[in-house]
């Protein structure tokens, strides 16, 4: 038989036939919310995407464009530019982060810093606590890793951390703890009080502290965001998470950061020259010019502050529907309980009777009868979407 021939019969064979295995790990692992993420028809209100609805501040464009003329566009320092890793330093100082800059690594979004910090930290077998209901992401990239997480319900109604749960869930296995205040999909903020009993156990314990503060500049409530560096013994064993999707409406630009002690970034540092180099060049001198922004940060921080008002009253405007005022972030997890249904019959039927898109919360372990919204839409469609959802419940009581 020709070569050719052989070729093409080797093109039109049936796949699954003597094919060598995947990797195991992936059938353990799901993909979060992304079966209720996708886009729907044009009439449908979305409560579902966690991004801000603000263009990215046009300086920032700007600066990229400008970088672009000028030719930034050739390889890098893998880490980050020295510029940029310094202005993130002195981004940090202002939450008690005191870090320097070449502890600093720029990542291709906040998703893939925790990544690396999870890599860095994290080896087969090895126990990582999960305030639940947590961010699904966590659950995948830690058994990715062959780790293993350990979901720790928190309190309720408001989400906050339950102490003693923590304590009784630590083994000689635990490695790690993930914390994320202001929190998705909760909006809890964490009070400074329970951050610093996180820290004493992470001492007590020996375990690192990755700190996910991602919406670290969307707070509502009575206390701002707190590091677990401000207290004594964070520092040393806290791994900084953090990035320009939320704060700045740069989703799009996957760029986020990790920040920590010299011994764990130098893991870091290998871990993103091992696998994407570095950032796009010619993102980074708009990234430093995003962190010299402040009023245009709170413009939006102002907006999803209204909004947060008026969206949680509209949530307890609805039959069976129940949800603690958000702290940060853009979310709302309200508990469907008094509607009869579980979350995902009321995700399902919202969408198809009501036609408004929500996140069923048993995605997410700890998430039964729970629903999250995001409020990160205009006014408008917020406005829309209550009342779709009111008329729909309604009708169906």
């Amino acid at each position: 038989m020709a070569r050719s021939s052989r070729c093409w019969i080797a093109l039109f064979t049936p796949r699954g036939i003597n094919l060598p295995t995947l990797n195991s790990a992936f059938s353990q692992i799901g993909r979060g919310f992304a079966a209720f993420l996708a886009p729907p028809s044009p009439d449908v209100i979305r409560f579902t995407v966690g991004q801000p609805d603000f263009d990215t501040p046009a300086l920032v464009v700007e600066a990229a464009i400008d970088s672009l003329n000028r030719g930034e566009t050739a390889y890098t320092r893998s880490q980050g530019s020295e510029t940029l890793c310094q202005a993130v330093s002195e981004h940090l100082s202002k939450f008690d982060i005191v870090v320097d800059g070449n502890d600093v690594v720029i990542a291709p979004g906040c998703k893939q810093a925790l990544l690396y910090s999870m890599m860095a930290v994290i080896e087969p077998g090895d126990e990582v606590l999960l305030l639940a209901p947590a961010w699904p992401s966590y659950d995948g990239m830690i058994k990715l890793l062959g780790g293993v997480p350990i979901h720790v319900p928190v309190n309720r109604p408001d989400y906050h951390p339950d102490m003693e749960a923590l304590k009784d869930a630590v083994t000689s296995k635990t490695k790690a703890i993930i914390i994320n205040s202001p929190n998705n999909p909760t909006g809890a903020v964490y009070a400074p009080e329970e951050v610093e009993q996180i820290v004493q156990l992470a001492v007590d314990s020996d375990l690192w502290i990755l700190d996910d503060m991602i919406y670290s500049t969307l707070v509502w409530g009575s206390h701002c965001y707190t590091s677990p560096n401000s207290f004594e013994g964070g520092a040393e064993r806290t791994l900084t998470i953090g990035g320009w999707s939320k704060g700045w409406a740069m989703t799009g630009w996957r760029l986020g950061w990790v920040a920590g002690p010299s011994e764990a970034m130098e893991a870091v540092k290998t871990c993103q020259a091992s696998s994407a180099t570095h950032v796009a060049t010619f993102l980074m001198p708009a990234a430093e010019v995003a962190l010299t922004l402040e009023e245009e940060t709170k413009e939006m921080a102002d907006s999803f502050a209204k909004r947060r008002v008026m969206f949680h009253e509209g949530i307890h405007s609805l039959p069976g529907v129940s949800a603690p005022m958000p702290e940060g972030a853009f979310y709302i997890l309200a508990d469907i309980t008094g509607t009869g249904m579980d979350d995902i019959e009321f995700a399902t039927r919202a969408l198809e009777e009501a036609r408004v898109q929500v996140i069923p919360g048993s995605l997410m372990l700890g998430g039964d009868n729970l629903i999250r919204m995001s409020y990160a839409a205009s006014l408008d469609d917020l406005e829309e979407g209550i009342r779709r959802l009111r008329d729909w419940l309604t009708s169906i009581s």
